[in-house]
């Protein structure tokens, strides 16, 4: 994929994704939504961008032609970088939960936008039944950017319940420990989604030295989730070339856990749904049966 040369300047914010709903809305509500013979949906690991992916096309249509490629889900659980909290919490899970603008210094028209999702108080009480923890439900906490962006590329109709799940930690065996809990949800036609960034550097995006540092750590991921090395996956930082520079922090990583955890069978080979580099960063999005 090309890299997209003026994010932070678009022409018309938001155009691009305006142009999507034009063109597929009709296409999303018309999707055939999961029945029990589906068997299990496959679990996510989706690379999220602020709001400068509303900008991009081919970003947006690659989201959009990847849900499209599985049923309508009944629901999403949403596992996203910019929530750490413990014990584990819920956000509301009212209809026409409220969006969490966690970024700054954008044009004033990506803090109106919305994404008036369905009532998801089923949902939210199936997780607390299903988590084998204590769970806080926040019901002032909307989504924030690492679940409504890509979900309003994935389901622009805004006709699927979803509810986000906060990191109770960000140690990556943990996380995979918490996507065993939700595995069996994907049985009932719930999508989970770990949401983060395969690579995740602010120094990439001003450096082509750093850029490389980036590159040689998404090829070791492609690598390592070809084999479905899960524990080469855990211990990236000690692991992987470039991971200090890839990500300073463990935030965008470690939800790429939950995902593997919540796979049927973790060490089977992953597939890329989405791949290709923005802002000196790799967009690898991946899903796992």
């Amino acid at each position: 994929m090309s890299e997209n040369r003026d994010p932070f300047n678009p022409a018309v914010p938001a155009g691009a994704y305006d142009d999507l709903l034009a063109r597929v809305l009709p296409q999303a509500r018309r999707q055939r939504p999961w029945e029990e013979a589906d068997g299990p949906l496959p679990a996510l690991f989706v690379s999220h961008g602020a709001p400068p992916t509303l900008d991009d096309p081919r970003w947006l249509d690659d989201l959009f032609t990847w849900a499209q490629s599985m049923p309508k889900p009944r629901a999403v659980v949403v596992v996203s970088a910019h929530w750490e909290d413990a014990p584990l919490a819920l956000s509301s899970s009212a209809p026409g939960t409220p969006l969490y603008y966690d970024f700054g210094g954008f044009h004033p028209r990506y803090y109106t936008l919305k994404y008036p999702t369905p009532d998801a108080s089923a949902l939210a009480r199936r997780m607390t039944a299903t988590l084998s923890r204590t769970t806080v439900h926040h019901t002032g906490r909307g989504l924030d950017h690492g679940a409504f962006i890509p979900l309003m590329a994935m389901y622009p109709a805004a006709d699927v319940p979803v509810v986000q799940l906060s990191m109770p930690s960000l140690d990556p065996r943990l996380l995979f420990a918490l996507g065993q809990q939700l595995r069996s949800l994907r049985e009932e036609g719930v999508l989970v989604i770990g949401s983060g960034f395969m690579t995740h550097s602010f120094a990439a995006m001003r450096s082509p030295n750093a850029a490389a540092h980036t590159r040689a750590f998404d090829e070791w991921a492609a690598d390592a989730l070809g084999r479905g090395d899960v524990d080469a996956m855990a211990d990236y930082r000690t692991k992987a070339p470039g991971a200090a520079v890839s990500h300073p922090t463990a935030d965008h990583f470690v939800p790429l856990l939950l995902t593997l955890g919540a796979a049927t069978t973790p060490d089977r080979p992953a597939t890329t749904a989405i791949d290709g580099t923005r802002y000196g960063n790799s967009i690898r999005s991946i899903q796992v049966t």
